[in-house]
């Protein structure tokens, strides 16, 4: 899901005695320094909807059938080939063979099924379950298996390349959080909570002659300054997504690199339709009508960023411009409140996460909201109280920003327990549609038609589709210059 950027604690330069390996490293070009923003909860990245987790194990530790590359383009990993039935039902993967996992096991047909088996079984947590529940996994041997899918998915193969993909070694998957076990090109030396995490290249992968960086520390660093700190003392050889707000002091300075990448993520409002009086559509036009994107982006994210009216965002297949639904209309934004019986001022809880975006934006949009009667009182919350409160099943705020960070996410408003509580059978009507068709004309207009009623629905306040600005030192090579999936894949990073 989620920032998904989204993510934790301050790891912030106090920690000097922490960093004094890294600082180590520094003259080494087999170690590289990386920051994040935020620390995942755990390590399993099937488990957990937390976008760190994918940022530090895809492709690194663990592995996936297939591989997406900074362009969106997709191709075989531990798949070797596949094919597509004509009615883009079946799928064939041809394994790869003499692959292992790190504690020795093989990787086979046997792993797959188990993998997707578990994704999207009754107990999984894995949050793109539905994808996998849709799927029937049939082994024909050792390294065939074929994929037979309820659902009439075109993206199948870029799905099967995201972190809850990953293919996990059966006995290991129940301490994978913690002792995380895969068939790729690292292993994890050691986690200090709070500050860091270290992997170390594994010298009995299948290319390890291959890989260049055999070190990789990455630091949690959730303070915009201290961020630029880092990367200015040379703490720290890479920031991705470093705080908008640090970034003008890099570009002219020609000791580093500064990348703006292109994303497929949704900035939002998320609103809590199961709270009243949330569950009205006029009060949820109202908190729309009362947002002016342009300063939000402006003041959350220093203009990086696209305005957007649904969840979806330019570029993507089939995107239609929904912004001119809910516009800024302060005046119109009371007359919605007052129709719908609401007296002001009308308190409401805004949550925010750590991420500079949220806590910045959600001072932002406060203070539009109280200009037509709604008080938004600001909590600021850690990433696991995000999770556990917000996201997860206690669904205990009214108001939260977040940037949904995965491509192909609108089947989450066909979950009403979802957590923002959406639920209509207008909606799903079209998505079971969407999802029941390989024509592209036709899917193009059904996805049309899903961005049009999410934005008449005012599901959520759908503010902007953000670029994340990254900033490296100048020697690094192999990074992701656009973020079609959030990722570090250190296997084609060097110095």
């Amino acid at each position: 899901m989620l920032n998904r950027r989204t993510l934790l604690t301050t790891a912030a330069l106090g920690s000097l005695p922490l960093a004094l390996p890294e600082a180590f490293a520094q003259g080494r070009k087999d170690a590289l320094v990386l920051g994040m923003t935020l620390e995942p909860p755990g390590l399993d990245p099937t488990a957990n909807a937390a976008a760190a987790i994918g940022e530090i194990t895809l492709y690194n530790v663990y592995e996936t059938l297939t591989k997406i590359h900074d362009d969106g383009k997709v191709t075989p990993l531990l798949a070797e080939s596949w094919e597509v039935s004509p009615d883009l039902r079946t799928y064939t993967f041809k394994l790869r063979r003499g692959v292992k996992f790190h504690n020795g096991e093989p990787f086979n047909a046997q792993a797959v099924k188990f993998s997707f088996d578990r994704a999207g079984g009754e107990k999984s947590t894995n949050k793109d379950k539905r994808t996998y529940a849709a799927l029937s996994t049939q082994i024909v041997d050792d390294y065939t298996v074929v994929l037979i899918n309820k659902e009439i998915d075109p993206n199948l193969p870029f799905l099967l390349g995201q972190p809850t993909a990953s293919i996990m070694e059966p006995k290991s998957a129940p301490t994978n959080a913690t002792q995380p076990v895969g068939t790729g090109p690292y292993t994890l030396q050691n986690w200090v909570k709070g500050a860091s995490l270290t992997l170390t290249a594994w010298p009995e992968y299948r290319n390890a002659s291959s890989i260049k960086i055999k070190r990789a520390t990455f630091r949690f660093i959730s303070d915009s300054a201290a961020q630029a700190a880092s990367v200015l003392a040379g703490d720290v050889d890479v920031f991705t997504s470093i705080g908008t707000r640090t970034v003008a002091q890099f570009r002219n300075n020609p000791q580093f690199q500064v990348l703006l990448r292109g994303s497929r993520a949704k900035t939002i409002l998320a609103i809590n339709s199961k709270h009243k009086p949330l569950d009205d559509v006029r009060v949820r036009r109202a908190i729309l009508a009362a947002i002016d994107r342009k300063a939000v982006i402006a003041g959350a994210a220093d203009g990086f960023g696209v305005p957007i009216g649904s969840h979806y965002v330019p570029g993507a297949e089939g995107y239609v411009d929904t912004t001119a639904v809910n516009p800024f209309d302060p005046e119109k934004a009371r007359k919605l409140l007052a129709e719908a019986g609401v007296k002001t001022p009308l308190e409401l809880t805004m949550t925010l996460p750590p991420p500079p975006y949220a806590r910045q934006g959600g001072e932002v949009i406060a203070a539009m909201l109280a200009k037509v009667g709604i008080v938004a009182k600001l909590q600021n919350v850690e990433w696991a109280q995000w999770l556990s409160g917000t996201y997860g099943g206690g669904h205990n705020y009214d108001l939260t920003i977040v940037s949904h960070v995965e491509p192909f996410d609108l089947d989450n408003y066909t979950k009403p327990d979802y957590y923002w509580g959406y639920k209509s059978q207008a909606f799903d009507g079209i998505y079971n549609k969407l999802v029941s068709t390989g024509n592209p004309a036709e899917r193009a207009k059904l996805l049309g038609d899903a961005q049009r009623l999410l934005a008449e629905d005012a599901a959520n306040g759908f503010l902007y589709q953000p670029q994340f600005p990254s900033v490296a030192k100048k020697g690094v090579k192999g990074l992701w210059t656009a973020v079609p999936i959030f990722c570090n894949d250190l296997s084609a990073m060097s110095w």
